[in-house]
């Protein structure tokens, strides 16, 4: 009875805490970020004023879901990425609240986000005014990484694209192994990587599940950033395609080392 009573409580306080965030998201846009342009004029100033407004509504949003007690988190091994300062920041994706946690964490964090969150009602003024980088055109992606890595942004991107199915082995697509290669083509300036491995028992909020499709107990989720042993090959315009392909064979085998 109590296992059932347990379980129920948990189903609702993830819908509770899923409202929440979408709702903070629209207050976000309707109030705090508007009050922001008034006071601030400079463009850069807004974004890493937005940004660091999101990072403390994540943390308490991370705080919430600690004390609905739908997860419990484990985050002491990855508190060196608040002192991360233009790193490129590459982690697995075993859940809808990755990137959640990893800006929770990070202060001046970026991220590459998937073009439909621009017209998704509840987000698209929280990613609009942080000027986190739409994924629709790659070209420009690539120059406003470029960009975003040299302002001193720590830019986190997920190499699977999209949420790991579980019991299914890691397969990365090459986009960040492009970012990753082309970042680093300044020779004044290399790239700077940071690895983070993000695990999750038992498994929830992946992309075959619903948000009420909680486990019969409470999730324990982990965050850690690995040893780098990566190497970035100094770029080779006339060879790019066949560095790309061997530095995300590269970084894939890492993390399914790691994570196995």
């Amino acid at each position: 009875m109590l296992k059932t009573l347990n379980h129920l409580w948990r189903i609702l306080a993830t819908g509770f805490c899923f409202a929440m965030f979408g709702l903070g998201g629209v207050f976000l846009t309707l109030f705090v970020f508007p009050l922001q342009k008034l006071l601030i004029r400079d463009q850069d100033k807004k974004k890493q004023l937005a940004r660091k407004t999101v990072h403390y509504t994540f943390k308490f949003f991370i705080g919430l879901m600690a004390w609905c007690r739908i997860f419990e988190f484990d985050l002491a091994k990855a508190q060196q990425l608040k002192a991360l300062n233009g790193h490129l920041v590459l982690a697995n994706h075993p859940s809808l609240i990755d990137v959640v946690v990893l800006i929770s964490i990070i202060p001046n964090a970026d991220c590459v986000v998937k073009a439909h969150l621009f017209k998704n009602p509840f987000l698209r003024g929280v990613v609009k005014n942080t000027g986190y980088i739409s994924n629709a055109d790659p070209e420009g992606l690539l120059v406003d990484c470029q960009a975003s890595l040299a302002a001193g942004n720590n830019l986190i991107i997920f190499p699977e694209g999209t949420r790991t199915t579980p019991g299914k082995k890691l397969k990365f697509q090459r986009g960040a192994a492009n970012i990753a290669l082309r970042c680093n083509a300044n020779e004044n300036q290399p790239l700077q990587l940071t690895t983070v491995l993000l695990t999750l028992v038992p498994s929830t909020l992946t992309k075959s599940e619903s948000w009420y499709q909680v486990p019969e107990r409470k999730a324990q989720f982990a965050a850690e950033i690995m040893a780098n042993e990566i190497e970035i090959p100094p770029l080779q315009p006339e060879n790019v395609s066949k560095q790309v392909r061997e530095l995300n064979n590269t970084l894939e085998s890492f993390f399914l080392q790691a994570s196995s």
